[in-house]
């Protein structure tokens, strides 16, 4: 099986004041949308990380076949909240697949393609990395197989699991996607009034 990891407890300060996991986005917000996206997939465990203002987090995302994880260091880095799925996550999951909360434009049929394509390289490797790439653009969501657990664990670098791929990049496995979604994150107040001025009508 393949745990899905969302992370949404980071406090978004690029943003400024508002919460943009809870930004209106499409027919709900931002997080919803994401979850939404994920579970349309179809994962076999999906699991949301939650920390900063995470009573809105829960009720945004109420109603839905979800396991929350509280983390409450979220404030010393995303780090932390990978450490805290990663602990929650089955101990019978083959991988994880950790998905962050500002790359609302990847469907399903993508999140599909990325479980697909790990499952599939897994029983070959299994010490399996794989990173989606668009024209050799590094992307997200990132899948490590389960032989990374315990080092996922006690990563020590905030900045979440780069310091890890750099260190087993010959094992990473660059994965093709034929769109930029991956790559289109959403931080700032003048990227999302971007997003807004360039839909269509």
């Amino acid at each position: 099986m393949l745990s899905v990891i969302l992370l949404a407890a980071g406090e978004s300060r690029r943003m400024g004041e508002r919460n943009k996991l809870l930004l209106p986005f499409r027919e709900s917000c931002f997080l919803a949308h994401i979850a939404d996206q994920i579970l349309a997939a179809k994962p076999d465990e999906f699991l949301v990380v939650v920390g900063h203002e995470q009573e809105r987090i829960r009720e945004a995302l109420a109603n839905r076949p979800i396991q929350f994880v509280e983390n409450p260091n979220y404030a010393e880095g995303m780090t932390t909240s990978i450490r805290a799925g990663i602990q929650a996550a089955s101990s019978e999951a083959l991988g994880f697949m950790i998905c962050l909360s500002d790359l609302p434009f990847i469907e399903t049929a993508e999140y599909q393609e990325l479980m697909g394509q790990f499952k599939l390289l897994l029983a070959e490797n299994p010490q399996l990395i794989l990173r989606p790439v668009v024209e050799d653009q590094p992307g997200n969501p990132v899948l490590f197989s389960a032989s990374y657990r315990e080092e996922l664990l006690s990563h020590a670098k905030m900045e979440g699991c780069r310091g890890l791929i750099r260190q087993y990049k010959e094992r990473v496995h660059r994965h093709p996607m034929n769109t930029d979604h991956v790559l289109r994150d959403i931080d700032t107040p003048e990227e999302y009034e971007r997003y807004f001025v360039d839909q269509p009508a």
